[in-house]
């Protein structure tokens, strides 16, 4: 019902910057919150930042300071804009969506994930 697709993932050296973009498609008018998961190589899966459609924002302390989030809500898009990037970024990122179809009904949507690699 709802397709997250990401870009923008790559190498780059610390201190460097990336921005990644999320663009859904589908049932969109469904989404509320939109947000940035991360997992890196034997590590759990994590919450990097996430925006709901009224802009209300969380980041993860890790990234504060260095991460922005952001969307465009008629575009049906999600951004991460990241800077300063550290080695311990290094992760594949996923876009994820949550969707409310009904009032009783919540779903989550996964992009397929975007490589990002900090090298130091």
């Amino acid at each position: 019902q709802v397709q997250l697709v990401e870009s923008g993932g790559g190498l780059v050296q610390a201190g460097g910057s990336l921005r990644l973009s999320c663009l859904a498609s589908g049932s969109t008018f469904s989404i509320n919150t939109m947000g940035w998961y991360r997992q890196a190589p034997g590590k759990q899966r994590e919450l990097v930042a996430d925006i709901t459609r009224d802009g209300s924002i969380n980041y993860a302390d890790s990234v504060k300071g260095r991460f922005t989030i952001s969307r465009d809500n008629a575009k049906n898009m999600v951004y991460l804009q990241m800077n300063s990037l550290k080695p311990e970024d290094t992760a594949v990122y996923y876009c994820n969506a949550k969707s409310r179809p009904l009032v009783t009904l919540w779903r989550d949507y996964w992009g397929q994930g975007t490589q990002v690699t900090v090298s130091s």
